[in-house]
């Protein structure tokens, strides 16, 4: 029995500008986690999605949500969209455009439901202002908070997110990844979250996953996926505070919180005078390698 909230093993056939290319997906997602998927356009990331919420359907293979089976080949079984409880941030922001941005929240309550979180959502991704606005009376930046509240508004047991943050500015950025996570934290909410940026990975994901030609080709933390020596990446940066250090061999092992995640790294020993608990600190990955840099605050 899979101890998963998630679980999906399918096989498609992507239609690229260069043909077809088979894609064969096999995922496990539990219970409260956010996933995040990288990799290069075309490689079936927002396809995955789309599927997972039954937007489109897979040629062949099975999605399990708990104990409801969403989609399964063999039994020609497929749950309709509004069916599975997904709460689903488009790239193209998917609004209703007869629909004012508060009207948009609205409809996303189920029956019943106060509706305090709206006037919440609001105010959290900075929106109260433009609550009687219409879709085409915002910039996209702006569109792209409203899709973000109207998916939260739910509570949904599973979120979907497609590059939610790519219109946004940097400052608007970080404080709506701080906004979920809150939301995160406080709903036990399940994430599966899109994204090219590193920093933003490791800032909210607890899984990364590289999908490339239709295939995942590597999983882990994203220290795991990002600080091996053979990988390499571009410059980004992320803050941390040591939690404990213990040394291994020839190694340091240290168990850090970073961005509001606790987070476990293997450095070199010359590291040891700066990894004393309580010390905060900036880890650079440079260009050119992926080695940890270590620069005390």
């Amino acid at each position: 029995m899979s101890d998963s909230l998630l679980d999906v093993h399918i096989k498609h056939t992507l239609q690229t500008v260069h043909g077809k290319m088979p894609m064969e997906i096999a995922l496990s997602l539990p219970e409260g986690q956010i996933l995040a998927i990288t990799g290069p356009s075309g490689a079936g990331k927002t396809t995955l999605l789309r599927q997972i919420a039954g937007l489109l359907t897979p040629e062949n293979g099975k999605i399990a949500f708990g104990d409801e089976i969403w989609f399964d080949a063999s039994e020609q079984k497929a749950v309709s969209p509004q069916l599975r409880n997904i709460g689903f941030v488009f790239q193209d922001y998917a609004l209703f455009p007869h629909l004012t941005v508060e009207e948009n929240l609205l409809f996303g309550l189920k029956k019943g439901e106060d509706n305090s979180i709206v006037t919440e959502l609001l105010r959290a991704t900075e929106l109260s202002s433009l609550a009687a606005r219409k879709p085409h009376q915002l910039s996209g930046g702006q569109q792209q908070r409203v899709a973000l509240a109207r998916a939260l508004v739910r509570k949904p047991a599973l979120m979907l997110l497609d590059e939610p943050f790519a219109a946004l500015d940097y400052d608007m950025r970080y404080h709506l990844q701080d906004m979920l996570l809150k939301f995160h934290r406080q709903h036990q909410l399940t994430m599966i979250i899109v994204t090219h940026d590193i920093g933003e990975i490791f800032r909210l994901a607890d899984q990364v996953a590289i999908i490339e030609n239709g295939k995942i080709t590597r999983k882990g933390t994203p220290t795991e996926i990002y600080a091996k020596d053979e990988f390499k990446t571009g410059d980004f940066v992320i803050f941390g505070e040591v939690l404990s250090c213990v040394t291994q061999a020839d190694q340091l092992l240290v168990s850090a919180l970073v961005e509001n995640k606790v987070r476990q790294l293997t450095l070199p020993l010359d590291f040891a005078p700066q990894m004393i608990p309580g010390n905060t600190f900036t880890l650079h990955y440079p260009m050119d390698s992926a080695r940890v840099m270590l620069i005390r605050h």
